[in-house]
């Protein structure tokens, strides 16, 4: 980083004092390669951190791509899709580390909550129109004490 820093602020110098030349020490010597104003050393650091940029890059890009593809992966097997066979490739170049991420978790875990409300008997009793859950659920707990005492009540038991 240094190096590109030196050589910003050094061509701005250069450019503010006229391009007076200087003298190079043999060991700065300019090479045919690299760029003005840089050393061979300079100029493959430079190369490098250019190459390990590059590849940061397109790991979290495919990192991405891979998290995309899980959220698909899902959605398809929820609604029962066809699968894509892109999407597992991208998934299997990621490593198979890619989860789906924590807020669409969270948002499953809460639509497999309300799917399991709606699945249970109350759930259906709620969505028939003009039904009162709490006057249900008071009549039947009625009942239930009505044969406890009809029950305690017997001459048979």
């Amino acid at each position: 980083m240094a190096f590109m820093i030196k050589h910003v602020v050094g061509g701005q110098l250069k450019n503010l004092t006229g391009g007076l030349t200087e003298e190079k020490a043999e060991g700065e010597k300019k090479s045919e390669g690299g760029a003005p104003g840089m050393t061979q050393e300079e100029f493959e650091q430079y190369q490098q951190q250019l190459e390990e940029e590059k590849q940061e890059r397109e790991a979290c890009f495919a990192q991405k791509k891979a998290e995309r593809a899980t959220v698909r992966t899902h959605f398809r097997e929820k609604y029962k899709l066809p699968k894509n066979e892109l999407d597992e490739t991208q998934i299997q170049q990621a490593g198979d580390d890619v989860n789906l991420p924590t807020e669409l978790a969270k948002m499953i875990a809460e639509d497999n909550q309300e799917e399991t409300h709606k699945q249970s008997v109350l759930g259906q009793l709620s969505n028939i129109q003009n039904v009162d859950i709490d006057q249900l659920k008071d009549k039947a707990q009625a009942t239930l004490e009505d044969l406890k005492k009809q029950t305690e009540n017997c001459s048979l038991m």
